[in-house]
């Protein structure tokens, strides 16, 4: 049996006094796409860093098909592409130019090289834009250019840290069209780093990183079915005091999701009425729906996409009573 693509086992880094990751592991199979969710600073850069080579890990180990980062940098390089959160691209070349350079730092050339620049470029939509300048190009096309370039050596997994940061959703749609594409044709391992929630239900997998540590890992629905199944969604100003009351009174599991409650009776259309009877005044609204991805990344990492700890905590801070 083959290795996996990514073998992660209890990896763990300090920066000085703060400690980025948290005895992660976990494992990626071979042509998997892979989704890593994570508030800002929950450790997702630091662990891209050494899957990359970047950075070598403060513990644990990391291996790359089965060849150790650390020890064997150069051969993990030679099978690994990666397409960071700002493209890599030189502005002032071209776009055929930035891959002919790309192409000559891993020994590409001739015939075979422009033959690949070609099929990349016609798969990406960005053939007619090969002799334009980077820096006249949109953000659209730059990022599916810089895909070109972290595929250009045909890599058995990519790694995309936020690739379609600053996109509008137009654009972010043809992005993923074309990975998705190359995917099928290639064969490539995809670990992708996000906090969209649309791009992690692409995924095969999913992994939520909060404060270093690995808290879920498994299937999008899965994850959610987690949660239960048809259960009422209550937004109001006071999470913790309605919490506590309506467990109080009605003996029903409730749970704090952000500024939201999940009520969970046997009969949630049943019990909706007597909520509202009870503590209607509390209530700004309540909605009876299935968990989404959202509200599971919500229960394990403790903030909103794309927020930080630090901002959660000061959003959601109620007054004792």
């Amino acid at each position: 049996m083959p290795p996996p693509a990514v073998d992660i086992q209890g990896v763990a880094h300090r920066y000085g006094e703060h400690q980025a990751l948290r005895d992660v592991t976990l494992q990626v199979g071979p042509e998997a796409l892979y989704g890593l969710l994570g508030p800002n600073g929950s450790g997702k850069t630091t662990l891209f860093r050494i899957l990359s080579t970047l950075l070598p890990p403060t513990g644990g180990q990391a291996e790359i098909f089965g060849m150790d980062v650390t020890q064997h940098p150069d051969a993990v390089r030679d099978r690994i592409g990666v397409v960071f959160q700002e493209p890599a691209l030189d502005e002032t070349l071209t776009v055929r130019e930035n891959l002919q350079f790309q192409g000559a730092l891993y020994g590409l050339h001739g015939a075979a090289l422009h033959t690949r620049i070609d099929a990349l470029l016609h798969h990406l939509h960005v053939a007619d834009r090969a002799d334009d300048a980077v820096e006249d190009l949109s953000g659209g096309l730059r990022r599916r250019a810089d895909l070109a370039r972290g595929l250009l050596h045909r890599p058995d997994l990519l790694l995309l840290d936020e690739p379609t940061a600053g996109l509008d959703p137009a654009a972010r749609r043809t992005f993923w069209n074309a990975v998705r594409r190359l995917r099928d044709a290639e064969g490539t391992t995809l670990l992708l780093a996000t906090h969209l929630m649309d791009e992690a239900e692409r995924c095969d997998r999913v992994g939520i990183l909060s404060d270093g540590a690995l808290v879920a890992n498994g299937r999008p629905e899965a994850l959610k079915a987690d949660l239960g199944e048809e259960t009422i969604w209550v937004a109001t100003e006071s999470p913790r005091l309605l919490r506590d009351h309506i467990e109080a009174q009605f003996g029903v599991a409730t749970r704090i999701v952000g500024a939201t409650l999940q009520v969970a009776p046997a009969d949630p259309p049943a019990f909706l009425p007597a909520l509202y009877d009870a503590v209607g005044d509390r209530i700004q609204s309540a909605t009876l729906r299935r968990p989404t991805l959202e509200d599971v990344f919500m229960v394990h990492a403790g903030v909103a996409p794309g927020d930080d700890r630090e901002h959660a905590l000061a959003r959601t801070a109620e007054p004792s009573d």
